[in-house]
Order: structure tokens, then C-alpha cells, then sequence
């Protein structure tokens, strides 16, 4: 449902830092793979069409499809485990012809909006076991079919972005303390039965990856922990300004060397710093704050609950993405695959965070702000009619 809406009330600075994000990932995108530049391009200009689109729209008129979203995120997975096409040993991917289309990024924004508008449903009774027990229900469903792919990295992602939107929602205290003491000694008991050989929870590269981050100085996990090396000697070799910057190329390239894997997705931070440095570095990570800045800037303007909570579900998977692909880059992490938000190579992934910029925006066009203008416009339409 379109509206017309003045475009004083339109984040046009939001958009320039998603231009800006966007532009700096085409050119590392095609620093590390000349061929994927162009798709990566067109990846950027479809998700722009695409969030302008949804930006015009009434986000509360689209929530009402809540439960069809739903159903067809749940389609799309089944169809994922029963016909997805596999890489790396993982079954992620639904192939049509030479076009590969990855369901669990969209299945993430589409659980942002269903659960934002389950959520403000749910705000007086959010509290109550019946609540608290449907929500778990609904979310275990989805959750099940990303583990099994197996996809673990996403499967935790969308946990700790549902925690982050039902406090949001207002859940108390209470019940914040009691799901503590329940997860922390079960954390402690999961990570116990882990790291034994013959554990069955976790598949072997998964553990694998995980020891090799516990044991670093370990031998048996030294391949594990070669590509992190790898990374952060690229990222130290740009030194303040980047080879491409200062033209030194006195030291071999670990990028052009092939020596860091993924390097277009997983590792585009390491291009990032091997080429532009120290400044390369920071920009993103100051425009990914920024980004994530405004759509909590928008909650905060935001007409009713649900808008405000699907711009911080949305926000919060932006920021939690980049500090999980950074803190990998640098180290600081077990490798995971999670991509860097509208930097790294991924169509799905691009398009689907555009999506979710979109319905951000129409948060914003939608502020209290607007809506006060509009019913003093209809108000004195009444009045001069009387």
C-alpha cells in the first residue's frame, strides 16, 4: 500500500551511508575478484530499486501478511533441505539454472517483521508462559531447519536477535534473570561436551574450528587457524594508508597471493586493510556504526511498538554481523562465514539487508512527527468542511 510522504521526513543521510558502504564493497569485492565486481554492482543497484520500493510503503500494512511471510520462510527452508544444491559441505543454497539464491539471509529479515508485529500483538500479555511459550515454539521451527543444513553461525545469529527483540518488547526482568541461570550452566555444559573427539552436537569442521580458536599453539589445528594468520598479516601490511594508497609493493600481497581464502566474502576486511589501510579500515567501521545509529534513531521515532522494534531487529543483526566478521578477520574469533553487512560478495545477502533498510526508512517516514502533521491536515479539512 503505497502513501505519499514529504521528503523533509526521509533519512536521505541513512541513504548516503548505505551508498557510501555499498560503493566501498564493489571496489573490494572487485579488488579480490575482478569477475564478481560487476555482479556485485548489480546486486547494489537492485537492492536500491527494491528498499526505495518498500521505503513508499505502510510497514504496518505489510506486517498484516505476518503469518504468510511466516508460512513461506518455512517453505523456503524445507525446499532447502530437501532440494538445496551444497557447497563446502553445507546445503544452503536453492539453484535456478546458474542463478543460486541463499533462503536463510531473507529468513532472517523475515523473522525481524514476523516477530515485530508477533511481539506488539503480544505487549500486554509478552510476559506470560502461554506468550513466552508460542514465541519459542514459532521460533524453534525455523531454527531447527537452519541448524540442520547445518548452519550453525546463523542459527545462533537469529537466537541472539530475537533475545535482543523481545527485550525490546518489554520482558522483564524476571524472566531475563531466570533464562540466565539456565543458559550459562547449559553454555558451560555444551562447551565441556565439545571439545571431547567423539562429541556428536557439532559437526567436525565445526568443532574443529572452535579448538583451533580455544588451542591456537595446537599442531593438529594449525590448518584452521592459517587463514586468520593470513588475515591479519594482510591487515597489518596496509599499515595507515593501504598498498593501493602508498603504492608500496616492497612485500608480497596476501590478497593477489591467494594466501586468505573467501577473501570476496568471509575475509574482505583483510582486502580492506591490505589495500586501504588503517583509514580503509575505520571508514567501515564508522559507517556500519552510523548505519546501525539510525535505524535505532528511527525506534526511537517510531508510531507504534512494532516499528520500533523492527528497526532495532534490524539494526542489531547489521551490528552484530560486522562485529562478528571483523572480530574473525582480526582474530579475535573462531572463523564463522558470517559475511560483512553491504561489503562482502553475496546477492542474497545484499538484496535481503536492503530490504530491511526499506522498511527502516518507512519507520522513519511514518515518525510521530509526520502522523501529528497529517491529523492536524485532516483535522482543519473537518474544520473548514463544518
Amino acid at each position: 500500500m503505497l502513501k505519499q510522504y514529504k521528503l523533509r521526513f526521509y533519512n536521505f543521510r541513512l541513504i548516503i551511508f548505505l551508498l557510501a558502504i555499498s560503493l566501498i564493497g564493489v571496489t573490494l569485492v572487485g579488488t579480490a575478484a575482478e569477475n564478481l565486481k560487476s555482479k556485485q554492482f548489480v546486486g547494489v543497484i537492485l537492492g536500491l530499486i527494491i528498499m526505495v520500493i518498500l521505503s513508499l510503503m505502510d510497514y504496518s500494512w505489510i506486517m498484516n501478511f505476518q503469518w504468510f511471510m511466516y508460512g513461506f520462510n518455512i517453505i523456503m527452508l524445507i525446499v532447502v533441505r530437501i532440494a538445496g544444491s551444497s557447497a563446502n559441505g553445507a546445503a544452503r543454497w536453492i539453484g535456478i539454472g546458474s542463478f543460486r539464491f541463499q533462503p536463510t539471509e531473507l529468513s532472517k529479515i523475515i523473522l525481524i517483521v514476523f516477530f515485530a508485529k508477533f511481539f506488539m500483538d503480544h505487549e500486554e500479555n509478552l510476559n506470560t508462559l502461554k506468550t513466552l511459550a508460542a514465541s519459542a515454539g514459532l521460533l524453534a521451527v525455523p531454527l531447527i531447519l537452519i541448524l540442520e543444513q547445518p548452519d550453525l553461525k546463523n542459527t545462533l545469529t537469529v537466537i541472539v536477535i530475537f533475545c535482543m527483540m523481545i527485550y525490546i518488547a518489554g520482558l522483564s526482568y524476571k524472566v531475563i534473570g531466570g533464562a540466565l541461570l539456565i543458559s550459562v550452566p547449559l553454555l558451560i555444559i555444551f562447551l565441556s561436551i565439545v571439545v571431547q573427539p567423539d562429541q556428536k552436537l557439532l559437526k567436525d569442521y565445526q568443532r574443529s574450528r572452535i579448538m583451533s580458536f580455544l588451542y591456537p599453539e595446537n599442531e593438529e589445528y594449525s590448518d584452521n587457524i592459517e587463514q586468520q594468520k593470513n588475515s591479519k598479516t594482510a591487515i597489518a601490511s596496509g599499515e595507515l594508508v593501504g598498498k593501493r594508497i602508498s603504492g608500496d609493493d616492497s612485500t608480497a600481497s596476501v590478497n593477489e597471493g591467494n594466501f586468505v581464502s573467501e577473501n570476496q566474502t568471509d575475509f574482505i576486511f583483510a582486502v580492506a586493510g591490505e589495500e586501504y589501510g588503517f583509514i580503509g579500515c575505520t571508514t567501515i567501521v564508522l559507517l556500519l556504526l552510523a548505519i546501525s545509529f539510525e535505524c535505532i534513531r528511527m525506534s526511537l521515532r517510531a508510531k507504534d511498538l512494532s516499528g520500533k522494534i523492527l528497526c532495532c531487529g534490524i539494526g542489531g543483526l547489521i551490528a552484530l554481523q560486522s562485529f562478528i566478521n571483523i572480530c574473525v578477520a582480526t582474530g579475535m574469533a573462531p572463523n564463522t562465514g558470517t559475511p560483512l553487512p553491504f561489503v562482502s560478495y553475496g546477492l542474497t545477502s545484499l538484496v535481503s539487508l536492503y530490504i530491511g533498510m526499506g522498511l527502516v526508512l518507512n519507520v522513519g517516514l511514518q515518525s510521530s512527527t509526520y502522523n501529528k502533521e497529517i491529523m492536524k491536515k485532516e483535522f482543519d479539512r473537518k474544520e473548514d468542511y463544518l
